[in-house]
């Protein structure tokens, strides 16, 4: 047999030829399913990205910054710069921790809202206060765990 077939179905009395291979295209096409809108919120607003709360929590620990030895030695050695780079990973200009009162908690809180993290303001300015070095270093670790560059 050639790779044309004969249709089924006819116009006129006179058999319509047809590709095999378009066929099985054809078929394939026909069960996948095309997403047509865009996600909404749970609380059905569609303003609305993410719930209030979060739906997740931070994919690594406060203290753990001996997992990632290079934002660790960055953060203690040169606080300033990795500051910097964690201010311009989240869009920000790099100065903008220095110039805007509590700017760094600012950013742990963009850096909540991007991902989806379960927290508070209150919580971000507690933790910067007490353990700043160890939070950048955490908010470090959440970008590249996002994969932002």
């Amino acid at each position: 047999m050639t790779k044309y077939g004969v249709s089924s179905t006819s116009k006129g009395g006179l058999a319509v030829p047809f590709n095999i291979n378009s066929r099985e295209k054809l078929d394939t096409m026909a069960n996948q399913v095309v997403v047509v809108q865009q996600p909404v919120a749970n609380s059905g607003n569609p303003l609305m990205v993410t719930g209030i709360d979060g739906h997740r929590h931070w994919s690594t620990g406060l203290f753990d910054c001996f997992s990632d030895i290079t934002s660790c030695l960055m953060g203690y050695f040169c606080l300033p710069c990795t500051i910097c780079s964690v201010a311009s990973r989240t869009g920000e200009c790099c100065c903008m921790p220095y110039c805007v009162p509590g700017g760094t908690i600012l950013m742990r809180n963009r850096i909540r809202t991007i991902g989806g993290i379960q927290g508070s303001a209150c919580n971000d300015c507690m933790v910067m206060s007490c353990c700043g070095v160890c939070a950048v270093c955490q908010m470090q670790r959440e970008l590249d765990n996002m994969g932002l560059p």
